[in-house]
This record gives C-alpha cells, sequence and structure tokens, in this order.
C-alpha cells in the first residue's frame, strides 16, 4: 500500500519542513513546528480527518512566521499531490461541515489538478495566541497550488478567531479523507471528459 503513503523534505535559506502523511490504518499523529497554534491546527486537521500526519518545520519566524507556514503548506500539497498520482481514482470530491462551539466552518475540494482557492471568513480577533489569522489564507493558497486542487473554504459564522480556525481545519482533515478516499469503482478517471 505504498500508493497511500508520501514522504517529501523541502530546505530554503529560510526553513526546513519535511512532512510524511499516510491513509493507512492505525493513523498517528506527530507535528512539531516553531508555531504552537499552527502545531495545534495541523494536529487537529490529521486527527479529525483520520490520517497520519507527521509534520517537522523549523524556520526564520524571528523574521516573519509567514515562511513557516507556506513552505509547511507547499510540502503537504506535494505529498498529497504525490498521493493522488500513485494512487488511481480516487474519490475525488470531499466536503465537510463542523462545528466549534460559537463557529461553523465548511471545507469543500475537488482533486481536478485545477488548483483555485476561495475562502470566505470574517475573524473577530487578528491573532489566537501569537499567531497572525491572516496566515490562514496563505497556508490555504500554498497548498491548493502545490496539491492541485479546488478548495473552497467557509467560515459560516464564528465570535471567537481560535475557535473559527479550528473548525476549519477540522473540517480540513474530513473533506481530504473523503476527497482522497480510493473510489469504489476503479475503472476510470473521475470525470466525464475521461481526463482531469
Amino acid at each position: 500500500m505504498e500508493d497511500r503513503i508520501a514522504r517529501k523534505t523541502r530546505r530554503t535559506k529560510e526553513t526546513e519542513v519535511t512532512v510524511i502523511l499516510s491513509f493507512l490504518h492505525n493513523p498517528t499523529v506527530s507535528v512539531a513546528t516553531d508555531l504552537p497554534f499552527f502545531n495545534h491546527l495541523l494536529t487537529a486537521m490529521a486527527f479529525h480527518g483520520h490520517f497520519s500526519l507527521n509534520v517537522h518545520a523549523v524556520g526564520d519566524v524571528q523574521v516573519d512566521p509567514h515562511h513557516l507556514v507556506e513552505d509547511t503548506a507547499l510540502v503537504l500539497g506535494d505529498v498529497l499531490k504525490s498521493i493522488a498520482k500513485k494512487s488511481g481514482p480516487l474519490t475525488r470530491f470531499g466536503h465537510s461541515v463542523i462545528p466549534m462551539d460559537d463557529s461553523l466552518a465548511e471545507v469543500v475540494i475537488d482533486v481536478c489538478e485545477r488548483p483555485f482557492l476561495v475562502y470566505n471568513a470574517d475573524f473577530p480577533q487578528t491573532s489566537a495566541g501569537d499567531f497572525d489569522i491572516f496566515l490562514l489564507r496563505e497556508f490555504l493558497f500554498a497548498l491548493v497550488n502545490r496539491a492541485g486542487i479546488t478548495l473552497h473554504a467557509n467560515i459560516r459564522y464564528g465570535q471567537n478567531s481560535h475557535h473559527m480556525a479550528e473548525a476549519l481545519f477540522k473540517a480540513l482533515g474530513k473533506a481530504i479523507f473523503t476527497a482522497y478516499t480510493p473510489a469504489e469503482h476503479r475503472g476510470g478517471i473521475r470525470s466525464t471528459k475521461g481526463i482531469l
């Protein structure tokens, strides 16, 4: 089942990021970056998505956390793209709506090799702990472009930016799991055109 596992390391002058992702049974999650709230989000994404995720990322967060967040998303996108290429026909579409207290988030994914992001969120606080909330869009933008997916992320409402962000990443994890599940009928590409 090596087609359901991927590993990638990216090294630049600003960051070093390694991601291992697996859709095999008995998932485990280990996330270690220099950004505690980012760790929290990625852990929630994988745990509720029910897939294994190992992330080790270090970088120049003293300059700007943007580099680490974006590069982690690029590597996560790389491993998802690798799994899509190796796995054969996938379910392709994933959808999840997740509440967290005052917040409700929706994520819809199409694994279609057409990168596109729709992101609708109105956060009442600009940060969660020391983490700047605007980095969430940067993460999603890098992820969709590298993975080659269309992603619609809508935080329908919320009063607490932490809750809103966490609901978003839980929904992202569940949508990823569904979209990357092997198609029940593995007879070909899941497209009326016969090609993505």
